[in-house]
């Protein structure tokens, strides 16, 4: 990509800023809107794939956790690799070699799991772009693969007819390499600072030149990407970041209007204002049905959302059961996997992916462009709202159901499976008047023959084929009596 500087995509920024339609002001991106393809979309895939790979130790966060002394990164650096100021994490990349990654490959297995949209990360915090970049020469286009990755990616995804997003971590860079600050490393050389970035404390806040910079790379990634969902990590709720936050947010509404692509910027906290962007809960849930539509991202892994040689890895079922849950209360999910360092995805992960696929090819209608229903759903296991809430695995009941709906129809999802061969519905007893239409008919998704119900004052109860009721996650359709 010809070089290019910081005011060089400023000034691009301004200029789509002054053509409208939206000002850089909360009140004009109040008028913004969540396009239909996000909200039928429902699942994504979400990709960290990065220098953090190789040593492929802990988590995605090596890369800082090596340079402090009190973490077990950085023992293990030392031991594996030899002192930081002779190893440093900048030597990691030469061995991102990825010379088995295929992103025809990835794109055909996010198909075959049936994701709708996929969503890389193109710069993490550790400062390494992903990407062909005219603003720093610490990219993967020059080092490490020496492939534009991101750009293979999204031609691999929209030739699969997937919508391509982008994830940038960026923000976190300020502070993140500070511990090699304190000890005799490579950061603190300051040889390589184009790569380790300020490394101040947490506690400063970004300079303006850190933050102009911050815009002009993101500015990049939509000039050149056009990405129709664009992800920010946690920090950018920080207030140096506010006066930015609305002129990035009209910049990308607008150039993503002059090529007809509907965007979706998502955050977390309250970084952007209600309403203007659409709201991210990072490993967590909603214990309600949110009015507005709302994202969960989440990984196949409790312990990391990198590739690392020792997984916690979560059960098919309960991804499935998140899915659900989430599309339940008016939310896409964005799921996580981890490529090896030569760009190979895991084994254990591609079973995951094809068994979510195998699940959905059944019963996606109840999930793709399907809408809240008037109550979430029922049941007795309780979730608590917020982030940081799938470390220990939450086991459903029968009982524990979840609907959706799309057109006329009513879809009832068990999350726990089926007991005494039925399925009783509460909430569409005769005496609540939730569904207050004759029923006509009810099916299980995947089977050609209706079902015998019985809909009494307190419940509804379905009757499930032998063979059926030991389908996991059973989805019923309900339809209306014409």
């Amino acid at each position: 990509m010809t070089k290019a500087d910081v005011p060089h995509f400023l000034d691009v920024v301004d200029r789509r800023v002054a053509t409208g339609p939206f000002l850089a002001t909360w009140e004009s991106l109040a008028d913004y809107r969540v396009p239909d393809w996000y909200r039928d979309a429902k699942f994504g895939i979400f990709i960290h794939w990065g220098p953090y790979s190789v040593p492929a130790f802990r988590n995605e966060w090596y890369s800082r956790n090596m340079y402090l002394a009190d973490q077990p990164e950085y023992t293990h650096h030392r031991d594996t690799y030899g002192p930081q100021d002779e190893f440093g994490y900048k030597d990691f990349i030469p061995l991102l070699t990825g010379e088995n990654f295929d992103p025809d490959a990835w794109a055909a297995l996010f198909r075959q799991a049936g994701a709708q949209y996929v969503v890389p990360v193109a710069e993490h915090h550790d400062g390494f772009a992903m990407y062909d970049s005219a603003l720093t020469p610490w990219n993967a286009s020059a080092m490490g693969p020496k492939r534009d990755v991101i750009g293979e990616l999204a031609d691999a995804v929209r030739a699969k007819s997937m919508v391509f997003g982008l994830s940038s971590h960026r923000a976190e860079h300020w502070w993140f390499f500070n511990g090699g600050m304190r000890f005799d490393s490579d950061v603190r050389a300051g040889r390589h600072a184009d790569l380790y970035g300020p490394a101040q404390s947490e506690e400063l806040p970004p300079s303006k030149d850190f933050l102009d910079d911050w815009l002009a790379r993101t500015a990049e990634l939509v000039e050149r990407y056009q990405p129709q969902l664009l992800y920010f990590d946690w920090w950018i709720h920080q207030p140096a970041f506010k006066p930015y936050l609305p002129r990035l947010a009209a910049f990308y509404y607008n150039r993503m209007a002059d090529v007809d692509r509907g965007p979706v910027l998502a955050y977390k906290h309250a970084a952007f204002a209600p309403g203007t962007a659409v709201y991210d809960v990072e490993r967590g849930v909603s214990a309600t049905l949110r009015p507005d539509p709302w994202q969960s991202d989440t990984s196949v892994s409790r312990n990391s959302w990198c590739h690392v040689e020792s997984h916690d890895y979560k059960s098919g079922a309960e991804l499935l059961a998140t899915l659900v849950d989430t599309v339940s209360k008016n939310g896409c999910l964005l799921l996580n996997i981890g490529p090896r360092a030569d760009g190979a995805i895991p084994e254990h992960e591609i079973g995951l992916l094809r068994e979510i696929g195998a699940w959905l090819a059944v019963n996606g209608e109840a999930i793709y462009a399907s809408r809240p229903w008037t109550v979430y759903g029922e049941g007795p296991t309780r979730i608590s709202d917020g982030q940081f809430t799938d470390g220990s695995q939450v086991t459903y009941q029968p009982e524990d159901l979840r609907f959706t709906t799309r057109k006329e129809h009513l879809y009832v999802t068990a999350l726990g499976g089926v007991r005494d061969g039925r399925i009783d519905v509460r909430s569409l007893s005769r005496d609540l008047t939730l569904f207050p239409q004759e029923i006509g008919t009810i099916r299980l998704l995947g089977h050609p023959e209706p079902l015998q119900f019985e809909r009494g004052p307190h419940a509804l109860t379905v009757r499930l084929p032998e063979r059926a009721a030991e389908t996991p996650m059973p989805v019923l359709r309900v339809d209306p009596a014409h």
